[in-house]
């Protein structure tokens, strides 16, 4: 089953690749012409960063580790 984020990445593709083609693309209320191709894009990055996200296992958190021990 795909996740939203892999839905939402689906869904820009999809409207890059038709407005490519000198298509429009209506997602929800919005109407996207050729024009909005930057504004595509910058959407479709996003979800790609979201779905490889998932796919490292979530956040990009690092861990550090420190010694508090007392050296005498």
């Amino acid at each position: 089953m795909a996740t939203t984020a892999q839905t939402m990445l689906q869904t820009y593709i999809n409207a890059e690749q038709a407005v490519l083609s000198g298509q429009s693309w209506r997602m929800g209320e919005r109407q996207l012409t050729r024009a909005d191709l930057a504004e595509i894009r910058a959407g479709r990055r996003e979800w790609e960063a979201r779905v490889a996200s998932e796919t490292r296992g979530g956040s990009r958190m690092s861990v550090a580790l420190a010694d508090f021990r007392c050296r005498e």
